[in-house]
């Protein structure tokens, strides 16, 4: 009789799912939200386009440079992505919140703490990351850093060190699969922003991309390759999701009766 799988299973129960996690951090969650099917799976649809284009992108064509620098660089373009998200979101929905009539104006500021928890827990998550693999690594301490004071304290030293390091790799292998995740979701559903209204996610998503599309014409192309084939990857995505979005917002008029006027209060 096997008694071990039980508590194996048991033991795996104990840890978090990551993808209930990155659900909860960038899904929408109002209850009161306008849900149509048909924007969901396109919006899906894309975002599964969009990886998959990714993943070929970087299987046909290699790496101008090492693996570990792709890595560390992309959670880096991560952290500045956020920050220019956050700024091109802050302004649009505070241009949205302040021409909407009282008392909408303070319902749409009171809802505003869903996207911020999500902006906010993509950033800690890319920079736990980026934090770990450098301590991982040994940039940040290592064993010399402490010199020599005794057998005794060696041997815990070591110990200590040892422990440490399963730790922090048993945390980068939450933390990555996490924030990716929650990324995808928050991508997905323009970071929570239909909490707020259920306008501003077709409104909005244009211009986070299109901010992010200015970004990655600023940076080096991290594979090497044919520059109709980079310009064509950089290009496609901003103008799939602008035209979604135009088809996003003629449906919430038509099916819903969801326009700028009233979401204004006008």
């Amino acid at each position: 009789m096997n008694t071990g799988s039980p508590g194996r299973s048991g033991a795996l129960r104990i840890l978090p799912n990551p993808l209930a996690v990155a659900s909860a951090l960038a899904e929408p969650s109002r209850a009161d939200r306008v849900d149509d099917p048909a924007v969901r799976v396109l919006a899906w649809a894309r975002t599964a386009v969009g990886l998959a284009a990714t993943v070929w992108l970087l299987m046909a064509y290699p790496l101008r440079e090492g693996g570990e620098k792709f890595v560390m660089d992309k959670l880096e373009d991560l952290l500045i992505g956020c920050g220019i998200t956050f700024g091109t979101a802050f302004v649009a929905v505070t241009a949205f919140i302040a021409t909407a009539r009282s008392p909408l104006g303070r319902v749409y500021a009171r809802r505003l703490l869903g996207p911020l928890l999500t902006v906010f827990a993509i950033a800690l998550g890319a920079a736990v990351c980026w934090f770990l693999v450098r301590l991982l690594k040994g940039e940040i301490i290592t064993l010399s850093d402490f010199g020599y004071h005794g057998i005794l304290f060696s041997i815990l030293l070591i110990v200590v060190f040892f422990l440490g390091t399963l730790a922090c790799a048993a945390a980068l292998l939450l933390a990555i699969p996490v924030t990716v995740l929650a990324l995808v979701y928050a991508f997905n559903s323009c970071f929570r922003l239909g909490d707020v209204h259920d306008l501003l996610p077709a409104l909005i998503s244009p211009l986070l991309v299109w901010s992010l599309f200015v970004l990655g014409l600023l940076d080096d192309p991290e594979v090497a390759a044919p520059p109709l084939v980079l310009y064509g990857f950089l290009v496609g995505g901003p103008l799939s999701v602008t035209l979604l979005s135009v088809w996003e917002v003629r449906r919430l008029r038509r099916r819903h009766g969801v326009t700028l006027r009233s979401a204004l209060g006008r």
